[in-house]
């Protein structure tokens, strides 16, 4: 989901970074409520870092990435989560790719914004326990997500100054269906895993996995 460097002009740039500045302030008010949060920041920070690095190709005009989106979102939380995804996206620029770092805002508003999508239309319900979590709940999350992060990669690549092939994209969003396929098994066996231990104490304060209900 990496715009590379140079694909956007700078003008275009400093809109993205204004919206997505914009965006997580506008959430700061309502995210660290509790401490928990906080610490719950950093470990999907880390944790979308790692996945990031596990697996990453190119493919058209941008990359396809293992994300473990859903995995940390319900996992998580959703504001550990918004907030991760940037300041991972910020790790990766500092440690391993510099030249990223130039559309910081740009990738991560291509993961907020499909994320703050999911979880207002379908997955507050699922993170709140008011539904059961379903491995059809969990696939219709990861279809809704990775649908959001192509289109927002085909938003950018629209705005770029290079032309960019409509098939060029179109096979980009096509290799996302596989983490469709393969992403709900880790999700579910991390749920199903951490619901185990959350009476522990060190889980409870790490995860937001006993707001999660399983399915019967």
């Amino acid at each position: 989901m990496h715009i590379e460097p140079g694909v956007i002009a700078p003008a275009k740039l400093i809109l993205a970074n204004a919206s997505a500045l914009a965006l997580l302030v506008g959430q700061l008010k309502g995210a660290f409520r509790a401490p928990a949060v906080l610490l719950r920041t950093l470990l999907a920070a880390v944790f979308f870092s790692l996945f990031m690095q596990s697996f990453h190709m190119p493919v058209g005009p941008s990359e396809l990435h293992f994300v473990g989106a859903m995995a940390i979102y319900l996992t998580l939380g959703y504001f550990p989560t918004l907030y991760g995804f940037a300041l991972g996206l910020l790790l990766q620029g500092l440690l391993f790719a510099p030249g990223d770092l130039a559309h910081l805002a740009v990738n991560s508003l291509s993961l907020i914004v499909p994320l703050m999508a999911v979880h207002h239309s379908a997955g507050k319900q699922l993170t709140e326990g008011q539904r059961g979590l379903s491995w059809k709940a969990v696939v219709r999350l990861d279809g809704m997500y990775y649908a959001g992060v192509t289109a927002m990669v085909g938003f950018w690549l629209m705005l770029g100054e290079v032309e960019t092939p409509f098939l060029d994209w179109a096979a980009f969003a096509a290799s996302y269906a596989g983490l469709v396929l393969i992403e709900p098994v880790v999700t579910m066996t991390a749920v199903r895993l951490l619901k185990r231990w959350q009476e522990h104490k060190l889980v409870d304060r790490c995860f937001n996995i006993r707001a999660v209900q399983l399915a019967a």
